[in-house]
């Protein structure tokens, strides 16, 4: 069997099967988080040329923006799926490393109000798109990530994957659905390499990629089944040749969806073992700002490529910018949304911690990536010590993951400033009953 069969095969018995509790809370968990990443993308610039640009298909068709503009299914995906990765704060699968709530969540909610599926129905629809993306993701491995965006092209996946059963597509309808997904996958890291709004576009077409390939299968399109094991297929253009063979090999075990990693941070996670262990070693020895003499930061090769700018001069640089991460924590305790505002990215005391850091690849770190993300923190102080600390993980990976009440902080902290306190908090109560809702019709 070809892996598109393999997961067609999976998904026919995945309608099937109960979930478990476990799952269904986790995809929860996941949905939750996608509104957090979304509220605060709503007003970045993409996402409002996306509006003015599809103008004619808004306010009209089966599906919602997120403020509740009606719109054809495939525009409230593109749109939303945008939105969700553009502040940078939406969930990834390490070991896939790719961001898999952006598109798939876009693709399931706009997929599923425009066919009047019920929340239990989405839920599922979700589980599914995050179970079969993320095994591409990890199969695709890090020769793919050197130069492809996994979120623009495993994301066409796992919005397939979630549109197709929301619709439950039969079983060969279901692999066309991926082989023409595969067709569509796109997003190169060129793209954030410097300043550009590109980015969160990748996410937002691969949701409406997934979901067209899903709507086109439902009415019979063909695809080329060994798409992503044959000889000129996805594994060979887009890696090293992986090998295919046991891609399905834990599907309905190990469910991928509750070993998520959620955002502590706003901005680029490449930072976040960084911004974790600088803030640690600070705490553990109360080290001041002005007593700082010299920074050294040692963490794995994509860090530095990707978190790459040295004098950030943009919002979007700065959250591309591992050393501006780093600073602007130690300097102001914690990086959130206000640390891209123009007064904090010219902040003078963050400006010149920057220039006493120093970043370099550590190799062991290297070698352990993607599976593990860590940094190696040393910091040379004025009295003449020289204090190091090793960070094995980011606080919301799934080694420290954040609690329920720590995620709902973190949608109410994110949606407030956009819907305000009592329908961020009617919103939160909605989304914890997902799975008993009768549809997913949007709700002010």
């Amino acid at each position: 069997m070809h892996a598109t069969e393999v997961f067609a095969r999976y998904a026919a018995e995945f309608y099937r099967q109960p979930l478990p509790a476990e799952v269904i809370h986790h995809a929860k968990r996941a949905v939750i988080d996608w509104y957090a990443s979304l509220f605060p993308g709503l007003d970045a610039a993409p996402v409002r040329m996306l509006e003015q640009a599809l103008g004619d298909d808004l306010d009209r068709g089966g599906a919602f923006l997120a403020q509740g503009r009606p719109a054809t299914a495939r525009a409230a995906a593109l749109i939303n799926g945008t939105a969700a990765h553009a502040a940078e704060v939406d969930d990834s699968f390490r070991e896939a490393m790719y961001h898999p709530g952006a598109a798939t969540i876009a693709a399931a909610m706009a997929g599923g109000q425009d066919i009047g599926a019920s929340g239990l129905q989405f839920l599922r629809g979700v589980v599914l798109g995050y179970e079969i993306s993320t095994r591409i993701g990890v199969v695709m491995g890090r020769p793919h990530y050197k130069f492809w965006h996994s979120t623009g092209t495993v994301g066409s996946f796992g919005a397939a994957a979630a549109a197709g059963g929301l619709m439950e597509l039969d079983e060969v309808a279901f692999a066309h659905a991926l082989a023409t997904a595969a067709t569509f996958t796109a997003g190169l890291q060129q793209a954030f390499r410097m300043d550009s709004m590109s980015k969160p576009l990748h996410a937002g077409r691969a949701a409406e990629a997934g979901l067209l390939a899903a709507q086109l299968a439902r009415r019979g399109l063909t695809g080329s089944l060994d798409v992503l094991d044959g000889d000129a297929g996805l594994g060979q253009a887009m890696s090293n040749g992986p090998d295919w063979s046991q891609v399905g090999a834990t599907l309905g075990q190990d469910f991928h969806i509750t070993r998520l990693t959620f955002k502590n941070h706003i901005g680029c996670g490449h930072t976040f073992p960084s911004i974790d262990g600088a803030l640690a070693l600070q705490s553990k020895h109360r080290i001041a700002i002005e007593d700082i003499v010299r920074i050294r930061v040692g963490t794995y090769r994509p860090a530095l490529d990707i978190a790459c700018y040295e004098r950030p001069a943009s919002a979007n640089e700065a959250r591309f910018s591992l050393k501006y991460m780093v600073a602007s924590a130690l300097v102001h305790g914690s990086v959130r949304m206000a640390a891209f505002e123009p007064a904090r990215l010219e902040d003078p005391a963050t400006r010149a911690l920057m220039e006493r850091m120093e970043v370099a690849v550590d190799p062991a770190l290297d070698a352990a990536f993607p599976g593990q993300r860590a940094a190696r923190i040393e910091i040379d102080t004025a009295d003449g010590r020289r204090l190091s600390h090793l960070q094995p993980n980011r606080k919301g990976d799934p080694e420290e993951p954040l609690s329920d009440a720590d995620l709902e902080s973190k949608f109410l902290e994110l949606s407030t400033p956009v819907i305000g306190a009592a329908r961020a908090r009617r919103l939160l109560e909605r989304l914890w009953r997902l799975e008993s809702a009768t549809s997913l019709a949007y709700e002010s």
